[in-house]
């Protein structure tokens, strides 16, 4: 008893159980061999697999079972895979089956998993095993995880051994030619499988272990009886390191490095060869991978100053902290309740730009002064060449107290006062990886809420779908004529949006009306708002209200698939007539839903960076992370003025993909500006677009009540499949500005970027064979004008939701980052289309030249070589398919010689942006309804009707040639179709008497012949086309 009274107490430990609740599946393939099945389910999580029943001759089985198993970690719960496969069983199919047939399996990873209260039924598609499985149907499932209580004094009993170590360890070799060892669930054999071979991987050079770098900080330099020895702490946990991702990022099975698993690296005898681009530091034999390493790292001095005591202090009393470049002071001080003024505190950073030969010999000065008098009261110096550093890996630096001194220098004079008390703080040496450098405070950024950086979130954005049915017992206005039928309409609103339905259809029942119409909103998380629905009488000029319901959007059903969703009849309140105000109007039939399987747009389709549905259930497994260092900037032009007609450029970059913004610090008054900041997101789909951004920061100079918006200097994109796994790309990109007077270069970006993801495995190369939008795009399509007017209201409430940040993101950042005036038109954006459209024609016009300098002899050599691989393949017809797929290969492999060595950014010659006219770029420009004059306003529209009549003359040809085809056996022309229907037969004479190669050959020699054989004129067949009649003399 009284050894266990001693131990200190601990948190009640607690255990994370994961309950899979398999409720039924839908059409599943009959595998019996008499046109049914009966299915079974066998759940597999961390090594653990559990069989339902069997459901006997169903092919949409419903079980109802659920299953429990333990998580040993929540930590890297995350990481671990569930995996759920439906057989046949065989002991049901009367002996036609001779084993368990395979009907499909559904993975899921950690990350899908939600809380007790939050999970939803979702139905998920099966998928194959292997290319030549044929399987249908899918599985609904219900899946959440909770946290019990654990009573340790059930725990006496000992555990069964564990087992061995080396057993659950398997070598997988990464891409850099490094093998890490990892820890994989075991698998119970099913009947039929087998299992995958081991492979042992051995390199004869030593093994060398990853371990964090340990730094030994000496103490501070400062007076003797200020310092005193801090006895050695315990070494906390570490944190969690820097992304090193495994080579199967997509597996998520490798778990976190952890007490039963180990990492080795084996270094290759010839040197470090592999494709490996990060340039790491060695440190004898281990070796460390530092979190910045694709920016350059800058040193700060930092210090954290916390709270005073014993202050002889009579107001409020602050801080000045300098050095013989850099003076800042701290804000106000706080206190606490009951504290006296003498016990201040700050709870405040700072952070000094250190560059070691400048500031060598410097002092660091912490000088405590009092408010209104101006009074120095006590202060602290220490020699900057002796404060240690501190590197990210370790714990925040404990913070100390500091005997407050007087001195004869700065701190006397007329305004010494009363020397005493302590100062806590703490000072190190760091840089811009440090966990306090984000909310830090600095001598040039004097605005830190709009200069530090900062990670944004978009807002969990929903598609809110509303089935209107029906509305009955409607009451209208007494002066409505019986024979004039009411021109009922719906009109419903969520926040800004608002959609009128068609007019309602009715029956023999005046007033019952039909609709049938499904509305599709935007609703974004918290689902606070309310949907509004108005019953409005559209009969005469002036609309009548006729009713309304309020319906909150978060007590409406959420579905992630197509299933079935339960419709409802909603009172309607209110309205105009003579009613009263509450009184019962009517009930209008409604099915509502929250779509949870679809992809809600909030940029424009072809730059998107994100294609996940809402629900995050339905979330794929990532298959690599994309890491971003964000250098800085060379040549900015300025944007403002300061002082005496001085330009000046507070600049700031902004990044965006998936739901993740980032925004780096504002570097003040400077044209060169350094950010050296780096980020990561994790990559769900490579066939996305990474948009960097660069603005100018006007808002930290505006008052609240002062609407200053940022200006734009410039953007790149960057699209991630262009990428080469694992290697680093750091490029400088113009920072190009299309501006009413033309283009405009404003600068340059230098940015490092990465892709870490495996380049050939199986899950990375079936991302390309999967649909790009989620399954419900296909099922139940959006229309493209609906989902354009869709996409305009989620950027409006993306814009919203990050305006309401600290510091802000502005709606014109958001804005010109989401690219949400795409869709206006633009006669540069046609002309850039149109030569689109001509390069990709290119080949095709290039293949035709090719052909007729053969026919016509330019080359006499390639021309014979020509007939002899002509003879060739009309011999050996089977040659022909293979052949064409083998020269498709090589040219593949020629075009590897000119593959882009960097990713390309924005094209000003593609974009036309180079050769624009100055009104069409004033056009551009102007917005909806038009500001300009009447006679602007008719020069562009006659300039339309001309390109649009162009447009017309082309559709009409295009029209006119198809037509003609359709005249060949139409009998319009009765002549030549009596010629052709003639041709047709001797043709199939010829070709059922003549061996079909002959005739190949006799084809391809004469189009072949040589020129002295033509003639100049068109051929016969060609006349003959031309002759034939289309209906465009029937036009009026």
């Amino acid at each position: 008893m009284t050894a266990s009274s001693s131990v200190h107490p601990q948190h009640p430990k607690t255990l994370r159980k994961l309950v899979v609740e398999v409720v039924g599946a839908r059409d599943l393939l009959p595998k019996d061999g008499q046109g049914n099945s009966s299915p079974y389910v066998v759940v597999d999580f961390d090594g653990h697999k559990k069989r339902s029943s069997t459901v006997s001759k169903n092919l949409n089985p419903v079980w109802n079972e659920t299953f429990e198993f333990e998580v040993h970690d929540p930590k890297t719960m995350e990481y671990e895979e569930l995996e759920i496969e439906v057989f046949n069983d065989k002991r049901m199919s009367n002996g036609n089956a001779r084993k368990n047939h395979f009907l499909g399996r559904v993975k899921l990873y950690g990350s899908q998993f939600k809380r007790k209260g939050e999970e939803g039924l979702i139905y998920l598609q099966l998928e194959k095993k292997s290319v030549f499985s044929w399987i249908r149907g899918e599985i609904g499932l219900r899946i959440y995880y909770y946290d019990e209580l654990i009573d340790e004094h059930k725990n006496d009993n000992p555990s069964p051994p564990a087992p061995e170590k080396d057993s659950a360890m398997t070598a997988v070799v990464g891409e850099d030619g490094k093998v890490v060892e990892v820890r994989v669930p075991t698998e119970i054999a099913m009947e039929g499988s087998q299992l995958p071979p081991i492979v042992t991987i051995e390199e004869s050079p030593p093994v060398v272990t990853v371990q964090p770098e340990h730094h030994d900080h000496p103490p501070y330099n400062q007076h003797p009886h200020q310092y005193h020895d801090v006895a050695p702490a315990v070494q906390p946990k570490q944190p969690p390191a820097p992304p090193q991702y495994p080579p199967e990022v997509r597996k998520m099975q490798t778990a976190r490095v952890g007490e039963n698993e180990r990492v080795r690296v084996y270094r290759k005898s010839n040197g470090d060869y592999a494709p490996r681009v990060i340039t790491g530091k060695l440190a004898g034999e281990s070796e460390k991978i530092p979190a910045y390493d694709l920016v350059e790292p800058m040193q700060y001095v930092f210090i954290r100053l916390v709270k005073a005591r014993g202050l002889a202090a009579n107001g409020s009393p602050y801080v000045k902290i300098g050095t013989s470049s850099y003076s800042v002071k701290t804000k106000p001080a706080t206190y606490k309740p009951g504290d006296t003024p003498a016990n201040p505190e700050w709870h405040q950073v700072f952070a000094f730009p250190h560059n070691k030969p400048e500031t060598a010999d410097s002092d660091l000065q912490i000088s405590v002064w009092d408010s209104p008098s101006e009074q120095f009261l006590g202060g602290v110096c220490f020699d900057l060449s002796d404060v240690p550093v501190r590197d990210p890996p370790d714990s925040p630096l404990a913070p100390q107290w500091f005997r407050l001194e007087g001195g004869g220098g700065d701190g006397g004079g007329a305004h010494s006062g009363i020397v005493s008390g302590d100062i806590q703080l703490s000072v190190w040496i760091g840089t811009q990886a440090d966990d306090a450098f984000p909310e830090s405070s600095s001598s040039d950024a004097p605005h830190v809420a709009h200069t530090r950086s900062k990670v944004y979130q978009s807002p969990k954005l929903w598609y809110l779908r509303v089935m209107v049915i029906e509305a009955q017992n409607l009451h209208f206005a007494l002066n409505l004529h019986p024979l004039i039928a009411p021109k009922v309409r719906m009109k419903a609103q969520l926040g800004f949006q608002s959609v009128r339905t068609r007019r309602g259809a009715t029956n023999n029942n005046a007033s019952s009306f039909f609709w049938h119409e499904d509305l599709v909103f935007v609703a974004g998380e918290p689902l606070e708002d309310n949907l509004i629905l108005l019953v409005e009488d559209r009969t005469s000029k002036d609309p009548v209200l006729l009713g309304h319901v309020m319906i909150p959007v978060a007590s409406v059903e959420q579905r992630f698939d197509e299933h079935h969703v339960a419709s409802k009849w909603f009172g309607l309140e209110g309205g105009g007539g003579d009613g009263a105000g509450g009184a019962y109007r009517g009930r209008i039939h409604l099915r509502l839903c929250l779509e949870g399987g679809y992809h809600v747009l909030d940029e424009a389709a072809h730059v998107c960076s994100d294609y996940r549905p809402t629900a995050k259930q339905l979330w794929k497994p990532a298959i690599g992370i994309l890491e971003l260092g964000i250098l800085g900037a060379r040549g900015l032009l300025p944007m403002k003025t300061k002082g005496a007609g001085k330009g000046s450029t507070d600049s700031y970059c902004v990044a965006k993909y998936g739901k993740k913004w980032i925004r780096t610090r504002t570097i003040i008054d400077t044209l060169d500006p350094r950010w050296n900041e780096q980020y990561t997101w994790q990559v769900y789909d490579p066939c996305t677009v990474l948009t960097i951004g660069v603005f100018d920061n006007w808002r930290m100079f505006a008052d609240v009540s002062e609407e200053k918006p940022d200006y734009r200097i410039g953007k790149v994109r960057i699209r991630v499949s262009t990428l080469e796994s694992n290697k680093v790309y750091t490029n400088s990109y113009p920072l190009m500005v299309l501006l009413r007077t033309g283009l405009k270069k404003m600068g340059e970006i230098e940015i490092a970027i990465r892709f870490a993801c495996p380049s050939l495995l199986p899950d990375t190369c079936a991302i390309y064979g999967q649909p790009l939008l989620p399954r419900m795009h296909y099922l139940r399509p959006l229309g493209v004008a609906q989902q354009e007017a869709l996409r305009g209201a989620a950027t409006k409430m993306v814009a919203a939701w990050l305006t309401r940040s600290e510091p802000p993101l502005a709606p014109e950042v958001v804005r010109y980052m989401l690219d949400a005036d795409s869709h206006a038109w633009s006669m540069r954006k046609s002309k850039a289309n149109w030569f689109r459209i001509v390069a990709v024609l290119a080949w095709a016009i290039g293949l035709a030249k090719w052909l007729d300098d053969i026919r016509r002899w330019r080359n006499p050599v390639t021309t014979v070589l020509v007939h002899l691989l002509y003879l060739v393949l009309v011999w050996y017809p089977d040659l022909i398919v293979p052949t064409g797929f083998l020269y498709i290969f090589l040219i593949g492999v020629w075009y590897y010689r000119f593959r882009p060595k960097i990713p390309a950014g924005m094209d000003t010659r593609l974009s036309q942006a180079e050769t624009v006219d100055p009104d069409e770029l004033d056009e551009e420009f102007d917005p909806i309804p038009s500001s300009k004059p009447v006679d602007i306003i008719r020069a562009r529209y006659d300039r339309l009707r001309t390109l649009a009549a162009r447009v017309q003359t082309v559709l009409g040809d295009l029209a006119t040639q198809g037509e003609r085809v359709q005249a060949l056996v139409s009998w319009r022309d009765p002549r030549a179709t009596k010629l052709f229907v003639g041709m047709c037969l001797a043709i199939a004479i010829i070709l059922y008497a003549v061996p079909p190669k002959m005739v190949a050959v006799a084809l391809g020699f004469y189009f072949l012949r040589h020129p002295m054989f033509r003639e100049t004129m068109p051929p016969a067949s060609f006349n003959f086309f031309r002759r034939l009649p289309s209906l465009s003399d029937r036009l009026i």
